[in-house]
């Protein structure tokens, strides 16, 4: 069986967390007022802190997409994409993602984030798989119900473990980077966990663990 090395998105490949990019460009199109903003930034605090009833939340923001098209998600999330994430590429995630690549490990993204995201990160960073979440999509359009699993914290597990079987990759040896507490099932699912740029509560887990801990906001990593 062979290795892989899995990627987490926001705070990890990228130096932010994007769902913050994308409530402040819907704020400045005019779509969302600041109610709307403040209760947005309250549950992403929710879901950093692993607090959060994901499904409930997922759920909730799903309804805004009730009947939206999906194309026209995907080409919004491209524009927005190139205009406003690509400024925020984590320089240190180059020379890790090259040692990979170079040892024939699969490179396999491992995100809540969407599949159009997803589909831009693995463009940009010349990546193998993506594993995302998703949303259930009839006649081209979203009928506000998310895909299961959930792809956040266990879930992330669930996810990984399914791909793993599909592709002969064996998950107890491979690695898996991220900045996330909510994270910490899937760091511990893997042999060569690598907490990057973390927050305060996995810096503390990778402390007592013995988990290497880095910085991916310069070149050196």
């Amino acid at each position: 069986m062979r290795t892989a090395a899995f990627f987490d998105l926001d705070g990890t490949l990228l130096t932010i967390n994007s769902a913050h990019l994308w409530v402040r460009r819907e704020k400045r199109l005019g779509r969302i007022n600041n109610w709307q903003v403040a209760r947005a930034m309250l549950l992403l605090g929710g879901y950093r802190l692993g607090v959060l009833d994901i499904e409930s939340a997922l759920k909730a923001a799903l309804a805004n997409l009730k009947g939206v098209s999906e194309a026209a998600i995907r080409q919004e999330t491209q524009e927005w994409w190139r205009d406003e994430v690509r400024a925020f590429f984590a320089p240190g995630a180059k020379p890790v993602l090259e040692k990979h690549r170079a040892a024939g490990e699969p490179l396999v993204l491992l995100t809540s984030s969407s599949l159009y995201a997803s589909e831009m990160a693995r463009a940009d960073f010349a990546l193998d798989h993506v594993l995302h979440q998703s949303y259930e999509v009839k006649g081209g359009k979203f009928t506000g119900e998310p895909i299961r699993p959930i792809c956040y914290g266990p879930g992330k597990v669930e996810v990984a473990e399914a791909f793993a079987r599909a592709h002969d990759i064996d998950l107890s040896a491979s690695a898996f980077y991220t900045d996330s507490i909510t994270d910490a099932p899937m760091l511990e699912r893997v042999r060569h966990p690598v907490a990057v740029g973390p927050d305060g509560r996995l810096r503390r887990l990778a402390k007592a663990r013995g988990w290497p801990v880095v910085d991916w906001t310069s070149q050196a990593g």
